[in-house]
């Protein structure tokens, strides 16, 4: 089969397309035939591992190899495809469903099959997506909704989503408003209208303002991007608030932590774990009109370099999808 493999650590071009085995399914495993996934900022993290907050950076190394990768040798977390085989023992799905998932730390979806654990965090495709439009669900859709039930977000609090135009960022926004909140969303010019479409109540460039100074005050603050200012997001808090940082550092998590023991406000440091349940609850969401992705462009396997350049770029409005192919779009 064909796969993007990574061969070093550093820029896109360490990415190359090249023949490797096609997997074969164990007793408790569905062999998966890849139609779509998606590039994100992580995993463009990954591949140059420069991974932040920079502490994760050593066990990153001992995940996939110290100097080169050789542990894990093909990137891509996330996919929607079609069941080829299944294993012996396997019950939950058969041959020929329609599926999309998330692997997580396993990575390994740059390539056209993939094998997947049956109880890991799969589940049918929604009815009403292509298979482009759902592989941009797994990643920035569990982690949003993690991040957002780990802040309490309830009915009626004023959020704040830091970062809302990206992966993350943009099911953020559109879960916050199902569960009820008002929501303003954070991110560069070119996206803010992006922003609207999809729901956010109020939108701010932060090229041209901070959101910790505008006098508002706020219920939850989810920071996607870890780059709020820490005082000033804790300022901008009600009594009792929230203030959410994903992939806090070092000096974020000393600071969180003292907050939230001399004060009604708390600081939570936020890391996703994906459950196979999440996933089905957020296909419901789809199914019902709730929720949508946000697809900028479209790259082909053999072009994923080309697209880790443009996820690079910054310029990216929610979900960057790569297709590995197929003669159906449903």
């Amino acid at each position: 089969m064909k796969a993007m493999v990574w061969t070093a650590f550093g820029p896109p071009d360490v990415l190359q397309l090249q023949e490797v085995e096609k997997p074969v399914p164990k007793d408790n495993e569905i062999l998966v035939r890849i139609y779509a996934t998606t590039a994100s900022a992580g995993d463009c993290e990954m591949r140059r591992m420069e991974i932040n907050p920079a502490f994760y950076r050593l066990p990153m190394r001992i995940h996939v190899g110290f100097f080169r990768p050789t542990k894990i040798t093909i990137l891509g977390q996330d996919l929607a495809g079609e069941i080829e085989a299944v294993g012996r023992a396997v019950k939950r799905f058969q041959a020929g469903d329609q599926v999309f998932a998330s692997t997580s730390w396993r990575f390994g979806t740059y390539a056209q099959y993939t094998c997947l654990p049956e109880e890991g965090v799969v589940a049918t495709k929604p009815a009403n997506m292509t298979y482009e439009q759902a592989a941009a669900v797994p990643l920035g859709g569990l982690e949003a909704l993690c991040f957002l039930r780990m802040g309490g977000v309830q009915s009626g609090d004023r959020g704040v989503i830091n970062g809302a135009g990206g992966t993350i960022g943009t099911f953020a926004v559109q879960l916050a408003k199902y569960f009820g909140a008002e929501v303003t969303a954070v991110d560069s010019t070119g996206k803010l209208d992006m922003l609207r479409s999809i729901g956010a109540d109020q939108v701010v460039d932060y090229a041209r303002e901070d959101f910790t100074r505008r006098g508002e005050h706020y219920e939850l603050i989810v920071d996607v991007v870890g780059q709020a200012s820490f005082s000033g997001a804790v300022r901008s808090l009600v009594p009792g608030g929230r203030y959410l940082i994903a992939n806090a550092g070092p000096s974020q998590m000393v600071r969180g932590r003292w907050t939230s023991q001399t004060g009604s406000k708390k600081v939570i440091f936020g890391a996703a774990h994906p459950k196979m349940e999440d996933l089905v609850f957020l296909r419901e969401l789809v199914e019902a009109g709730k929720l949508r992705t946000v697809i900028d462009r479209c790259y082909p396997l053999e072009q994923i370099p080309e697209a880790h350049r443009y996820v690079e770029s910054g310029q990216k409005k929610g979900h960057v999808v790569i297709t590995v192919g197929h003669n159906n779009q449903t």
